[in-house]
């Protein structure tokens, strides 16, 4: 019989406390996996595009609620660095009713510079022209066509709340992303024209500057060209007017910190309780083991062996448990495109799990092992538990 043989025998010889104790390592491990999932997608950039290192948004100092003058576009544009720049507003509206798996983000903007500044985003020529000739033309992510079943040509009407408008948009164009941002864009200009207080009038300014060295530089001229202005600005880089709405649910960093920290300290109580008692209750086995010529080290390799295979087993199906749930995420009718990221780091934060999971199966062993392979052969038989 090889030694691993041995470690595998060993390690099953009692069922149920081996299932238990792999599931009690799996669900710390689960929640592990899937909070640094979800924090490496709120604050990592491994899917961000280059372009959006050189992206800048301007918003109303103040709050996103309030709007920024349409003069303010000529002004950004002229800013020494800025290569493009393009109003967003949002329209707050209802598609069919209000349920929340048909909520989608809409937003009105400016056909001839959208995609000049997200060009990650890609859409046939021929789309795009149609979009830019259409005052009621609007362009979605490809998502959301397959969500709701669009084509290209097809109406969508979206009743709005804030501004009194019933939206009867045509579908011109559909755009491809690397992440899916299930957005419908429309011409700005259809809602000034139906609604008096929109009217020259922007949500905020997305700009895209020409090196990511000249980022900060135009971020304060621009806040200083309107800081007496009776609408001062705030200009930030897209991942940190991203992050303003994450901070809105509190101290986002610190919550996932501390479940992280008490969820390896688990892990570790856990298996150090069953992994000791375990080993105590073999100490008569040990000194067998002695007496037909097993070495100490092997002895202790035998145990901490046991420990580390047990405990890797949970934190394998603690991670692909919480692969699952990020899974099941991607299809959730808010929220999606954070699981969409998330299941996509998750391939980096299994591996740490892991390593936690084989670490606090050897730590939580090696003690116990050792004292267990230093029993002498005589108190070792003679020893009753």
């Amino acid at each position: 019989m090889t030694l691993a043989r041995f470690v595998r025998k060993n390690a099953f010889r009692n069922k149920r406390r081996t299932l238990l104790t792999m599931l009690s390592i799996a669900f710390p491990l689960l929640l592990l996996s899937f909070l640094m999932s979800i924090w490496r997608a709120f604050y990592g950039d491994d899917l961000r595009s280059a372009e959006s290192n050189q992206r800048l948004i301007v918003r109303h100092k103040v709050s996103l609620t309030n709007f920024l003058p349409a003069s303010y576009e000529q002004k950004i544009r002229a800013v020494p660095g800025v290569t493009h720049v393009v109003s967003l507003a949002w329209f707050q509206g209802i598609y069919k009713d209000q349920k929340p798996e048909n909520f989608f983000a809409r937003f009105g903007t400016e056909p001839d510079e959208f995609f000049n500044i997200y060009t990650e985003l890609t859409i046939p020529p021929d789309q795009l022209e149609a979009w830019k000739k259409d005052r009621a033309g609007a362009v979605c992510d490809e998502n959301l066509t397959k969500k709701y079943g669009w084509k290209v040509g097809d109406r969508i009407v979206i009743q709005g709340d804030i501004y009194p408008i019933r939206l009867e948009l045509t579908l011109r164009g559909i755009f491809k992303a690397k992440l899916p941002n299930d957005a419908l864009y429309f011409n700005w200009k259809y809602v000034e024209e139906g609604v008096s207080f929109a009217k020259g009038k922007a949500g905020l300014y997305s700009l895209m500057v020409d090196s990511p060295q000249h980022v900060d530089s135009v971020s304060k001229t621009i806040d200083a060209m309107f800081a007496n202005a009776p609408e001062p600005t705030k200009t930030e880089t897209e991942k940190a007017f991203g992050l303003n709405f994450v901070n809105m649910l509190g101290n986002v960093k610190a919550f996932i910190l501390v479940i992280s920290i008490a969820a390896v300290f688990t892990i570790l109580l856990v298996s150090g309780n069953t992994m000791a008692m375990s080993i105590r209750e073999r100490t008569r086995e040990v000194a067998v083991l002695k007496t037909l010529g097993f070495q100490r080290r092997t002895i202790l390799g035998l145990f901490v062996g046991e420990a580390v295979a047990i405990a890797a087993i949970g934190g394998v199906l603690g991670t692909l448990i919480a692969a699952l749930f990020l899974s099941v995420g991607t299809h959730a009718p808010q929220g999606a495109n954070i699981f969409v990221i998330a299941l996509h780091e998750w391939r980096f934060t299994a591996p740490t799990a892991w390593v936690v999971a084989i670490a606090a199966g050897f730590l939580s062993s090696a003690i116990p092992a050792y004292a267990a392979s230093r029993t002498g052969i005589v108190e070792g038989l003679r020893h009753i538990g």
